[in-house]
């Protein structure tokens, strides 16, 4: 008889246990799915991520509610019982943590990725961890352990682990420096004193890797880009002048040859993509020098890589019109004199 009442008595937290493992089935796969299609027809920002950061765990916490509640029919010790109530407690609590920080990440990337030359992957992994750091003191907490001591352990932890990984944490806070003032931001053309230069592809917690026009990566160490003398070709705008050197004969007349080469600079340019069409190029003569008269064209160009396209195409035209023209571009040459004896 004692037997029979044991074995129904375990039946009820049995029941409970896989009703909510069915209801979590069907919330997640019924209605979960029909409220994400209604949501995404609204076009509502950043409905993929919450409920991407969502996935399985409505189902786990249904779950946990029904073990919860079987736990309080389960045929055990009240200590025991207690002691389960918070492992569930714990999970609960972890998971929602889980499900702020991949929301909290989430929009720190998005807002990244929306706002040019912001690098994100530092920052999302910072506000993961800051999420999850405050949860797990929040399930401590919650659990009834005192975390006052835990923060003070973890004080006159950090300051050995600061001295340990001193080099790390340098690199971290050059990243944050970096990105905080903006000298450096994701999809920038920089020149290192160093003289590798490429654009920067991104700024993690370690390192900022740039890539090369050849498609090479260079990393740098936070630490290291943080101090050193570099050169930003889209700051303060990415628009750059671009200077071209120039000479003719003395034989020329100059103010031909300025009208002519203005002539080819407003048709690069109009017509050739990268130039910004609405400047007006400009020559400037600078030296007299022994084989020629030397002078600069300036154009603008829309950013820095652009500048290849737009020089190959104003040196093939001016050659051509100059030749047209007869404007000579000379060449070094030296009389020689051989004098008799």
């Amino acid at each position: 008889m004692n037997q029979s009442i044991t074995l129904v008595r375990w039946v009820i937290p049995i029941v409970l246990i896989i009703i909510g493992w069915f209801a979590g089935l069907i919330f997640e796969r019924v209605f979960l799915n029909r409220l994400k299609r209604f949501v995404s027809r609204t076009q509502f920002p950043g409905n993929e991520l919450v409920f991407e950061s969502l996935r399985r765990m409505p189902s786990l916490w249904i779950f946990l509610a029904g073990v919860y509640a079987a736990i309080f029919s389960l045929p055990i010790a009240p200590s025991v019982s207690e002691v389960l109530q918070k492992i569930l407690t714990a999970i609960f609590l972890y998971t929602v943590t889980l499900v702020i920080a991949r929301i909290a990440a989430g929009l720190v990337t998005i807002y990244g990725q929306r706002t040019e030359g912001l690098s994100a992957s530092l920052l999302s992994n910072l506000t993961r961890i800051v999420v999850i750091t405050f949860g797990v003191l929040t399930i401590l907490q919650a659990l009834g352990i005192s975390i006052t001591p835990i923060l003070a352990t973890l004080g006159i932890g950090g300051l050995a682990i600061a001295l340990a990984f001193q080099d790390t944490l340098s690199n971290l806070f050059s990243g944050l420096y970096l990105i905080i003032s903006g000298q450096v931001r994701t999809g920038d053309y920089v020149r290192l004193e160093t003289g590798e230069e490429g654009y920067v592809s991104d700024i993690t917690w370690r390192n900022t890797t740039i890539k090369e026009i050849p498609n090479n990566l260079i990393v740098v160490p936070n630490s290291k880009l943080g101090s050193a003398i570099f050169k930003n070709y889209h700051l303060p705008a990415p628009e750059i002048v671009l200077q071209i050197p120039v000479g003719v004969s003395y034989s020329s007349d100059l103010e031909e040859v300025e009208r002519v080469t203005l002539e080819v600079a407003t048709d690069v340019m109009q017509n050739v993509p990268g130039g910004v069409p609405e400047f007006e190029p400009f020559v400037r003569y600078q030296e007299f020098q022994e084989f020629q008269i030397h002078f600069i064209v300036y154009l603008r160009v829309i950013e820095f890589f652009d500048q290849r396209q737009v020089r190959h195409e104003f040196i093939k035209k001016l050659h051509k019109r100059y030749r047209e023209e007869g404007i000579e571009i000379p060449f070094p040459s030296r009389n020689v004199y051989l004098k008799e004896k």
